[in-house]
């Protein structure tokens, strides 16, 4: 622990700016300068007990504060004197006294009553610098105010369209009409309905519906504010997973392209729970399960939202909302999921695309490191919700948070850089998985000087998430560490194809829309196979079902089992943490 009297740094910063003003005030210039003149003429300066005592008096105390413009004014300079000559009391700075210190207890409380004083004038006239007076406000959380906006002409559109409900009620089918008053997206109806109080009654009357209108127009200046402020919780400036449900429930229930679920209620949390942990994926990126107006405001998730009440078909919304991305992940998971608890633990996940992954990196899976349910490290299980995350990520490693996610997975100590023990940690699973096709594996020595030059870390020896991020190969150096199957496929790849990646990178779909329609394309096919022998147009939930049982008439059977009621995934029983390691 430094000593009393070590300054320290943000203290020295403070003092440095209060001793520039006290220098650059007028008064304590003219004191200087008389000084200076005193000195050059060669006169004496008395510096005896009695002038050191009226420096260390509130009034010197004042002037080096410059706190009152008023008794700045009154100062003046210090007469010359002799040591044998005191200073008179008209000389003296306002409020310092002519006699020397004085004892005991009547001149501790005139000392204490002075400090009061010139307290209460430092409080009754502050000083605004000018600097603070110059700089505009730049820091807007809830958007930018415009002042071009008329709440009253908006509100009275909306009491215009609610004199149309019977009793200026309005129920959830009537408020497609109030969010377009409002000039909101169609999908905001459900939002603006239960922040009216429209979940508790059934209904919305006009008055309650104003005020709450009224008071999110005046608090929120922008779309990214006034949506946070529709889902949050009372008091909360953030969207958590939950905050979602009840607005994508309604998607599910309105949007003409999902009407064919209405026939299986029990996939609406299934379809709910994918497009959350997707937007999660894509909007959360700092990773703390809450979303902000800024992170917000970055995504396009706002657009997506106004695109639904266009685009009849959600499979064009890739982003977030494609039915046919959900059914492949939703397959996939029940492929490994053999017990159909919605539930997977080590042994099902190996089994992932033909073992493909490393048995160390499991374990990572498996260790929590880049999970949000606590049952994965408690249990030794994944649950549905991660495994979303899982599959984007091992399909398509190009993404800032596909690379956040292996990142993690990969640095074992967690301080934020993969050394080469940690690498050559991961390469040993790879190179005995080698031995066993036997294919003879390149030795660690040579594969760690490709990955560096591939790679071209700022700090030799070192790779952070930002050389990453700034490679545009990093699915190769993942793959090389636990993936076998890809990794052995850029092996055999022309090098010249993947400078043509490179050259049309963001030209093109991404990996994971790739992967989706090819695995739609061929779960489909598989299905078409299966129906043959069976009736073709049974499966209401299935890709060609989806789009027979519309023309051919009603479905008779599911594509597969659905679970058990009980077996539901409960957003709610999530517990989520800030950080993760």
């Amino acid at each position: 622990m430094p000593s009393p009297q070590v300054i320290q740094p943000v203290l020295k910063m403070k003092v440095d700016e209060l001793f520039l003003n006290w220098l650059s005030d007028t008064t304590t210039q003219s004191l200087l300068k008389d000084y200076l003149d005193v000195i050059r003429s060669g006169r004496h300066i008395d510096l005896s007990d009695r002038d050191a005592q009226d420096k260390r008096s509130p009034t010197f105390n004042e002037n080096n504060n410059v706190a009152s413009q008023r008794n700045l004014a009154e100062k003046k300079p210090l007469p010359l004197a002799t040591p044998s000559s005191p200073p008179s009391a008209s000389t003296l700075p306002s409020g310092s006294g002519c006699n020397t210190r004085v004892s005991g207890s009547n001149g501790r409380v005139l000392r204490r009553s002075v400090s009061t004083k010139k307290a209460q004038v430092r409080t009754q006239e502050p000083v605004t610098t000018a600097l603070s007076e110059s700089i505009p406000k730049f820091y807007f959380p809830q958007g930018r105010p415009q002042a071009n906006v008329n709440v009253d002409s908006l509100i009275s559109k909306i009491e215009k369209i609610f004199s149309q409900f019977p009793n200026e009620r309005a129920t959830i089918e009537d408020m497609g009409k109030v969010a377009k008053a409002c000039e909101c997206p169609l999908y905001w109806k459900m939002p603006l309905f239960c922040l009216a109080g429209g979940d508790r009654t059934g209904f919305v009357s006009v008055h309650k519906f104003v005020a709450m209108w009224r008071k999110t127009l005046q608090t929120c200046h922008d779309d990214a504010s006034k949506f946070v402020h529709l889902l949050a919780k009372p008091g909360c400036k953030y969207l958590e997973q939950d905050d979602l449900i009840p607005f994508l429930q309604d998607v599910v229930n309105s949007h003409a392209g999902l009407a064919f679920l209405k026939e299986a209620p029990d996939f609406h949390s299934r379809y709910i729970t994918t497009v959350i942990q997707r937007i999660f994926y894509n909007v959360n990126r700092s990773w703390t399960g809450k979303i902000t107006c800024s992170e917000l405001r970055k995504s396009n998730l706002l657009q997506n939202l106004a695109l639904l009440e266009q685009e009849q078909d959600v499979n064009q919304l890739t982003d977030f909302f494609s039915y046919e991305h959900f059914y492949v992940i939703y397959c996939k998971f029940w492929e490994l999921d053999t017990d159909h608890d919605l539930y997977i633990d080590q042994k099902d996940l190996e089994q992932h695309n033909d073992q493909a992954i490393s048995n160390k990196m499991i374990e990572r899976l498996f260790s929590g490191t880049v999970t949000r349910d606590r049952k994965v490290h408690k249990e030794g299980r994944l649950s549905y919700a991660d495994f979303v995350w899982f599959l984007i990520s091992e399909e398509d490693k190009k993404t800032d948070t596909s690379i956040e996610y292996w990142f993690r997975c990969m640095d074992l100590d967690g301080d934020g850089v993969l050394s080469m023990y940690e690498l050559e940690y991961f390469y040993e699973d790879q190179c005995q998985r080698l031995e066993t096709m036997a294919i003879e594996p390149l030795p660690f020595e040579d594969c760690l000087c490709q990955m560096l030059d591939l790679v071209k870390p700022e700090v030799e020896g070192k790779i952070t998430l930002r050389d990453l991020k700034r490679c545009k190969l990093s699915h190769v150096f993942f793959d090389t560490f636990f993936n076998i199957e890809k990794y052995l496929d850029h092996e055999q790849k022309d090098p010249f194809s993947i400078i043509r990646e490179l050259e049309t990178d963001g030209q093109e779909v991404s990996d994971w829309e790739k992967y989706a329609a090819e695995e739609y394309d061929i779960l489909v096919a598989e299905e078409a196979a299966n129906d043959q022998c069976n009736d073709p147009f049974d499966n209401p939930l299935s890709p060609l079902g989806q789009h027979l049982s519309t023309e051919l008439g009603p479905t008779k059977r599911h594509f597969f089992e659905i679970p058990s009621p009980h077996c539901n995934l409960d957003l709610e029983e999530y517990e989520y943490e800030d950080d993760f390691e």
